[in-house]
This record gives structure tokens, sequence and C-alpha cells, in this order.
């Protein structure tokens, strides 16, 4: 009798062990979830969101293994992203954090920011006013301009990608930058919430971001909440699920 408890724990944990495993080969080839504490890129990711990021966009590095083991150098199936693509990589500064920012710019680009307006090789991205938006969930609440913009399209494509940016003025510290001209191996990624944002605009902390340090491309919004009720307040989470999100497609 003791025999056959004994066998049943070991098949008990060798059933662990394999789901445990899979676990981390999905998450190190395939999709692996993250969830958005900060509102840097709002209006197209709100705090509160969890997102599945595609592991095999970009190809893989040792930042798509767990704890970014230092067991090879470079991108295997690497490929560069598109502009526009929104993409989840390692914070240069100290090779651990996790940012989720848009890429704005490739390898090889001049990116600078003059009145408000982004510049990419010299010309002038195009943003239309869509009309006031108010924004919640992030600090303070309060109204910024919403606009459309579209960012010339990359190698291969017939247009570019388009997507919702907000501005709370247009002479903000990094609505005016110098050119920056993105080296080889690296790209250039900035927050939707332009005047609430840490990205490559500020070179002390960001700054470049090599091709290495890629973890993957956000796909689409598995569950989101808005942060209302409490976890023990179990009768009020059908009201704080953002149910119009769910499922959603990041653009």
């Amino acid at each position: 009798m003791a025999k056959k408890g004994s066998g049943g724990w070991v098949e008990s944990g060798k059933t662990i062990l394999y789901a445990a495993l899979i676990a981390v080969g999905i998450r190190t080839v395939a999709f692996e979830p993250f969830n958005i504490p900060s509102g840097s890129m709002i209006p197209t990711l709100l705090v509160g969101d969890y997102l599945f990021v595609s592991k095999f966009s970009y190809g893989y590095s040792r930042h798509s293994l767990p704890f970014s083991p230092n067991l090879f150098s470079g991108r295997i199936f690497g490929r560069l992203p598109d502009r526009g693509d929104v993409a989840v990589f390692k914070l240069p500064s100290d090779n651990s954090t996790d940012y989720i920012k848009r890429i704005v710019g490739l390898p090889g680009d001049r990116i600078q920011m003059r009145g408000g307006i982004l510049y990419v090789n010299g010309a002038a991205v195009q943003r239309a006013l869509v009309g006031p938006f108010v924004v919640e969930g992030d600090g303070p609440r309060m109204t910024v301009r919403e606009y459309r913009e579209t960012l010339p399209p990359s190698s291969g494509m017939a247009q570019g990608r388009s997507h919702s940016i907000l501005e709370a003025s247009d002479d903000g510290p990094f609505d005016n930058t110098q050119e920056f001209r993105v080296p080889e191996g690296h790209v250039f990624a900035m927050g939707d919430n332009r005047d609430n944002s840490l990205d490559s605009r500020a070179m002390n902390h960001v700054g470049f971001v090599p091709l290495e340090n890629l973890v993957g491309r956000a796909e689409f919004i598995f569950f989101s909440v808005d942060g209302s009720a409490a976890w023990w307040e179990v009768w009020a989470w059908p009201f704080a699920i953002r149910w119009n999100r769910l499922f959603s497609g990041v653009r």
C-alpha cells in the first residue's frame, strides 16, 4: 500500500514537471503574457491591460529565455521590426526591466522631435487631430489632445502604420530634441502618450534599443481591468473588467 502511494506521488511530480516544462517552452518560443503597469502607451494600451507578446516575431535572443542567461549573443532567426510595431524589450541600462513602446526608428534612421511633431529622416510625420481625450487611471485626471499619426512605411510595406498618440502640449521636455541617428543593430522606441513616456528620447535612461534586447511584438489583449475593484471585492469584479478590450489586437 505504501509503495503504491509513493508511486502516485512520483507520477504527480512528473505531471507537474512536464506541465512546467511545456509552459516554459511556450513562453520561450511562442507567446508570453505581460501586463501594463503605467500609462506611457495610452491610448493604445491602458493601465491594467494584460496582453500576449509573440516571441517568434523578431527571432530569439538570450532575452527570449527566462532570466536572460548569457548563453549566446545576437539573434537566431532574427528579423527587423516594422516601424509602428508595439514591442517589449529589456531596458538597455540594466538588461532586465521590461519596457513596452512603439518602434518609430530603424537602423540608420534619423529621428527628431520639433514642436511636438515627429520627424523621420528629415520628413515630418503626418498627424491629424482627432479631438480631446480624457486620461484616467494614471495619476490625476486630465484632458489632452489625441492625434492620428501615420509613420513612413518600412521596407516592403505599401503604406505606413497609423496609430493614436496623445499630446498634452507641443513644448514639453521631449517635444524638441536633437536629431538622433539610430546605430546599426538598434531601434528607436517611443511611447504613444508622448508627454508622459520615458523612452529612447531619454538617452541617459533608455536611449537606442539593441536588437538583441527585443523580447517580442505585442499581439492582442486577453484581459483588462480598470482597478476599481479590490481583490477581495468579488461582487465588483464584473464591473471592473473592460469587456470591450478583451481579445482586441494591438495596433
